[in-house]
């Protein structure tokens, strides 16, 4: 494990922070224990344990607010003074960045930005990969310079998120309860699940589970998931419409912990999921699969952007909250809840040669894994669903998405949770 005190990070703090407003590293330490950032975003990475984290090692105050993410979109369209920092993914930046309330960031202030992986830069997992469909996030991570509203296609020195966090995410199941196996995302409408199917309320990312199970239905493929016709749309949202009506579903979900508790209950065995819910319904002794599937993962990303109000000392404790965050605690910590950080191979300092190899690597645990909280996931043996970092991230079919015709797309699912 490598030791980070605040010490080694204010000396690197100093070359970060050169060229500001800072005089030198002393008058930094001095006033950074004064200083207050506000942070919003979802639930997923918005964790009281990173908070009080930056408190131990960087000494200033990380105020998080955790939010669903149609909240998270209105904020950071709506109200851009009233937040420092916004957590958020690549597909509400869609929304978000066109508006102005956030400030482009200078990739040469963000020490670990030639060790953030390809996903965030070309768009490339490999050199051999291809582009997934929706907004992947390399298409709205750069701008034109620092008063940016674009997007532009090529790496620009000039970011409008700084990339985190992201995952590879499919369908989670309870094994002992469905009891044979489950291989095609056609199964969240299979008649045997009626009255024990859920889907996500979140209509950006609902449309692309439900144009995975329709395209796996066999009914339609559709040129880009990511950017459907109003046809596309009436055609996707009708399935599922006739599947509501016939009893297919328990409850939509709108958190986290609904998604958790209807798994854990088992009055749903099959349903959209993120994985660190998985991992929530597995630390409480209650077998539930992140499930691989034959047509791929539908994925996201997220980052931080900071507001365009956030300047001087502020803006420079941000921009080493940035390069803390990326520097491998955080990422270590994501990790065990099975989510990816932006610079992997820094998250690795951060945990056991176990742990690394199970959640990363796809390798059999060698030993009992556990998540941040010590709740044993995995017992020795047993591999990650989905196998490797590469194996997962290079299964992905479509990333979550903001379609050119996103209001007609949210007025027809609105239409669908109230049929």
């Amino acid at each position: 494990m490598t030791k980070v005190n605040r010490r080694t990070l204010l000396k690197g703090g100093a070359a970060a922070v050169a060229g500001s407003t800072l005089g030198a590293p002393m008058i930094w330490a001095q006033n950074i224990k004064d200083v207050t950032l506000r942070q919003f975003g979802t639930g997923v990475s918005n964790l009281n344990e990173v908070a009080q984290k930056v408190k131990e090692d960087l000494g200033f105050t990380l105020e998080m607010t955790a939010l669903d993410s149609d909240s998270v979109t209105q904020r950071a369209a709506t109200q851009p003074n009233s937040f420092d920092i916004a957590d958020i993914e690549y597909w509400i930046c869609k929304k978000v960045w066109p508006t102005g309330n956030l400030q482009a960031m200078d990739t040469s202030k963000i020490k670990n930005y030639d060790k953030i992986v390809g996903i965030f830069r070309n768009g490339l997992l490999t050199p051999e990969s291809t582009i997934a469909q929706g907004t992947a996030p390399h298409t709205v991570g750069f701008t034109s310079g620092p008063d940016g509203t674009d997007f532009v296609a090529e790496e620009s020195g000039w970011m409008t998120l700084i990339p985190t966090i992201y995952n590879a995410d499919t369908l989670g199941i309870r094994p002992d309860l469905i009891g044979r196996p489950i291989n095609n995302w056609s199964e969240l409408l299979n008649p045997e699940f009626k009255g024990k199917a859920s889907i996500l309320d979140i209509s950006s990312i609902g449309i692309m589970d439900m144009a995975m199970v329709v395209e796996s239905m066999g009914e339609y493929t559709y040129p880009d998931k990511g950017n459907m016709t109003r046809e596309e749309i009436d055609l996707t949202i009708g399935i599922f419409t006739e599947a509501k009506r016939n009893g297919q579903f328990r409850a939509f979900w709108k958190s986290f912990d609904e998604s958790v508790n209807l798994m854990a209950s088992g009055e749903v065995v099959i349903q959209s999921m993120w994985s660190p819910a998985i991992t929530a319904v597995k630390s409480r002794g209650i077998p539930c699969i992140y499930q691989p599937l034959e047509e791929g993962y539908r994925s996201w990303g997220g980052g931080i952007g900071l507001s365009a109000s956030l300047t001087g000392l502020e803006r420079d404790a941000a921009y080493e909250y940035i390069n803390w965050y990326l520097d491998g605690w955080v990422g270590g910590f994501l990790m065990r809840q099975g989510y990816y950080s932006a610079v992997p191979e820094t998250s690795k300092n951060y945990m056991s040669e176990n742990e690394w190899g199970y959640w990363f690597e796809g390798k059999p645990a060698t030993d009992v894994i556990t998540s941040p909280f010590g709740d044993p996931l995995a017992q020795a043996g047993e591999t990650r669903d989905g196998g490797s970092f590469y194996d997962r991230m290079g299964s992905v079919a479509c990333w979550n998405a903001v379609m050119d015709e996103n209001q007609y797309m949210v007025r027809k699912w609105n239409e669908f949770i109230a049929a």
